[in-house]
């Protein structure tokens, strides 16, 4: 069993919590209530540190793709939707139903937006990219005005325009 390490980071649209191990970024998540905080001594593995210098950079505007190697326990099933999420251009969205024809099945529409919401990798793993099919933004775990934020970051970083929405 590998170490878990964690760190926070303190972004533009919030607190992040920065987990992994010596190998893999396995989590970052939002952190909106001060109880979530883990006290003590948090561990920083080189790919915690990496994953923070990363995000600074990204909410600097001065990168638009992650290099770092992401793991989260799901379904196979699951592993495909959170591996198709990573196919999704910086600066651009597709609809929830784009999502289930490019898992080969638009029957799995529901499916794949309910693995889409379980993402533990936000950002990093963009599920902030689908939205609803009548370009409306739904569902965001970490908030509809952080989707709205990060999908406006990163078009105004390729379009060089202020808003999208």
């Amino acid at each position: 069993m590998e170490n878990i390490y964690y760190t926070y980071y303190e972004s533009p649209i919030g607190l992040l919590k920065i987990g992994g191990t010596d190998h893999y970024i396995t989590e970052l998540s939002f952190v909106d209530n001060p109880d979530q905080v883990i006290h003590g001594e948090p561990g920083l593995s080189d790919i915690i540190h990496q994953c923070t210098e990363e995000l600074i950079e990204f909410f600097n505007c001065k990168r638009t793709t992650f290099d770092l190697p992401v793991m989260q326990d799901g379904t196979a099933f699951q592993q495909k939707v959170w591996g198709e999420l990573l196919n999704i251009p910086f600066g651009k969205t597709i609809s929830y139903l784009d999502l289930a024809k490019r898992l080969g099945d638009p029957k799995v529409i529901r499916a794949a937006a309910s693995t889409n919401g379980k993402n533990n990798i936000a950002i990093i793993v963009p599920c902030h990219r689908v939205i609803g099919s009548d370009k409306s933004l739904v569902g965001y775990s970490g908030g509809l005005w952080r989707k709205k934020w990060l999908l406006q970051h990163e078009f105004r970083i390729v379009h060089g325009i202020q808003t999208l929405f």
